[in-house]
């Protein structure tokens, strides 16, 4: 599928493109520290922190993410390129260097007033939207303190753009191809991070259709079971989830994938095919959770298993999402620029209601609602 693109090269009123995102450990002695960063606040022990560290230290220490981080922001500039556009990128993190602090501070130093921001995160929820805004806000907070103004917008969550869509499309008909076995149906596990169910049912106020975190999972995996059958690649597939935690007496989204490996082996599925569509690229939750940690459970029973590849760096997603950033441009401008998307849910606003991703666990944390522009006085208390 080729996705069509947006004739126009005009960015304004922006003058530079963040990719914002989670950001990893370089080594060893990064990951504690890391680690410290992403709990901060919550009061997480060390001994806890500890084992989960040890997931980082299986590779060594360093997380993946930063390399996927940097080609996606590679592949970005040479779209942008290509269509000649002229608007700076730069690259800013949450948890660990570059911050994102920093990149807005020599943005501002470098003459930058109105940035647009992209986030490596697909989906809304509070974990994977407003999570970034509230880190944002805090950033801008730190800068004006410092006597520099800038603002930030953000672009709305693509879950179900054509680029997104098509790259894991593209990635689950690859990994059925290369399944291998007898002739039934390929079985598809599309695979996403399980958040607290409190978060889930936040997540569905005020969306479009009361879309929930994994609504927009199921529809965006429907679009893609029903793609690969319009090509003669019918597929069984369900969705399952990774890397929960948090304690067990707080109920997650479930089912895990490793459980749903065990049920579909007791019936009598020899052979799987595992799509990460939860995640932009392959980090920690993909290499870990469902390379060693489910390999090793298929491994165990004697399935066959294939991980399908993220969108990563793919053609059609990096040109899907240089549509995005020039759809919000148009937008910004008072135009009406077309705001494709695929499934049942339909766009989502550039704009955060008051509830969905803007809320934690049902709580209101004091974050603007209507706030994509993240200014400085957004911070929550």
């Amino acid at each position: 599928m080729t996705i069509p693109v947006i004739p126009t090269t005009d960015v304004a009123p922006y003058d530079a493109l963040l990719l914002h995102s989670f950001g990893g450990p370089e080594g060893p002695d990064d990951v504690m520290p890391f680690l410290r960063n992403v709990t901060a606040g919550r009061g997480i022990p060390d001994e806890r922190l500890e084992q989960v560290a040890e997931h980082y230290l299986h590779f060594g220490g360093r997380s993946p993410i930063n390399d996927q981080n940097a080609a996606l922001l590679a592949a970005l500039r040479a779209e942008l390129d290509r269509r000649g556009v002229t608007l700076p990128t730069a690259w800013g993190n949450r948890n660990w260097d570059p911050f994102v602090t920093d990149t807005l501070r020599e943005l501002h130093d470098a003459g930058h007033r109105r940035v647009l921001v992209l986030t490596t995160s697909a989906y809304a929820c509070y974990s994977s939207c407003r999570q970034y805004g509230e880190d944002l806000a805090r950033a801008l907070a730190t800068l004006e303190s410092e006597g520099r103004q800038i603002a930030v917008d953000k672009v709305r969550p693509y879950f179900n753009s054509p680029g997104f869509v098509t790259a894991n499309t593209d990635a689950v008909r690859g990994a059925v191809g290369s399944l291998g076995g007898n002739a039934r149906t390929p079985h598809v596990v599309f695979v996403t991070h399980s958040i607290p169910t409190t978060m889930e049912d936040a997540s569905g106020r005020d969306a479009p259709h009361g879309a929930t975190y994994r609504d927009q999972h199921l529809d965006l995996a429907r679009v893609v079971a029903g793609r690969l059958a319009a090509e003669g690649v019918p597929i069984t597939w369900e969705l399952a989830f990774c890397s929960r935690s948090g304690p067990p007496s707080q109920p997650w989204l479930s089912p895990d994938v490793n459980d749903v490996l065990e049920a579909r082996h007791a019936e009598g599925v020899d052979g799987v095919v595992l799509a990460p569509i939860g995640f932009v690229s392959d980090h920690m939750e993909v290499v870990y959770d469902l390379d060693t940690e489910a390999r090793e459970t298929a491994e165990r029973l004697g399935m066959r298993m294939v991980r399908a590849a993220t969108a990563g760096t793919a053609e059609e997603f990096v040109a899907g999402l240089v549509d995005l950033v020039l759809e919000r441009c148009g937008t910004e401008r008072g135009e009406a620029p077309q705001r494709p998307a695929e499934g049942e849910i339909g766009p989502w606003p550039d704009a955060c209601s008051p509830g969905g991703c803007w809320r934690r666990d049902g709580e209101d944390s004091g974050v603007p609602a209507a706030a994509t522009r993240v200014d400085a006085e957004a911070v929550s208390a």
